[in-house]
């Protein structure tokens, strides 16, 4: 006798309880009644609406630049920063640089975000050409990002067989062509999965946002939680489903990028066995 599949249960109510608010969201994004108390007819104008506002598209595209750019540099830094962790020789002192990267993760948003306010306020203080707005908010991006990226690079780092780079370095390569040609490649699928990880976050980030972001600059969380204040409109749903699809499209994306590099190793394996056997 087969066993009820309560785990399947379990997840079937999970993702339910997960998505069934979104669904309700872009359902209501079609209503003609400019509520969401009662579907009254099928319109496009809430569509419209959102891309008939010049103000709501700059902030889109602000919003986007800012998680493209902080995600760019996070991950550049925070793969560095990883390999930096992992070659550090004393294991107390990489512990210690290991610990220090996690507790960014598990600070409170808000704590990092009053921190950052005071931090930038101080450089105001020093340098009166300094303000809140896209610089004191990128830069909080990429701090708060790094601690992913690192978290995403280390196991594939823990993965990769010392013996190559003990290889290349027997054979005449310096530091860079040892990073270049065998580190970077081996630790690219962990690279792709921390930045897309790095933009989600700046992608969504409200608390940390909300705290350095200054006049005449905003991102979209920012300005949906204002405009969401001032009462319900149909069109932050429209802008609310446009933004999911556009996650969803990058989680298949990320999907189908690590497919093809688990392709491509397996290709590899084959080919480096069939050499073997011809030998």
């Amino acid at each position: 006798m087969k066993k009820f599949p309560w785990s399947r249960l379990y997840l079937a109510v999970v993702f339910v309880m997960l998505y069934t608010p979104i669904f309700y969201l872009i359902f209501y994004s079609f209503n003609d009644g400019g509520t969401m108390n009662r579907f009254t007819g099928f319109t496009w104008d809430n569509y419209t609406a959102v891309f008939e506002d010049s103000r709501l598209l700059i902030i889109v595209l602000n919003t986007f630049m800012l998680a493209f750019l902080s995600a760019l540099i996070a991950t550049a830094i925070g793969t560095f920063g990883a390999m930096a962790i992992y070659y550090t020789k004393q294991r107390s002192t990489r512990n210690a640089l290991l610990s220090l990267n996690n507790i960014l993760l598990v600070s409170p948003d808000v704590i990092i975000g009053a921190s950052f306010l005071i931090f930038f306020t101080m450089i105001g203080g020093l340098f009166r050409s300094f303000s809140l707005g896209f610089t004191s908010v990128l830069l909080s991006h990429i701090a708060f990002s790094i601690p992913i990226v690192v978290l995403m690079v280390l196991p594939k780092l823990r993965e990769m067989n010392d013996s190559m780079v003990d290889a290349a370095r027997d054979l005449g390569a310096n530091n860079f062509q040892v990073v270049k040609n065998i580190i970077l490649p081996f630790l690219s699928p962990g690279i792709i999965a921390g930045y897309f990880m790095a933009f989600t976050y700046s992608l969504d980030d409200f608390a940390v946002t909300f705290f350095v972001t200054g006049n005449g600059f905003s991102t979209l969380s920012v300005e949906i939680y204002s405009r969401a204040r001032q009462g319900i409109s149909l069109e932050i749903n429209a802008l609310s489903t446009l933004v999911f699809l556009f996650s969803m499209i990058l989680v298949v994306g990320y999907y189908f990028i690590s497919q093809e590099n688990v392709s491509r190793r397996v290709r590899k394996n084959r080919q480096k066995r069939e050499v073997t056997d011809l030998q």
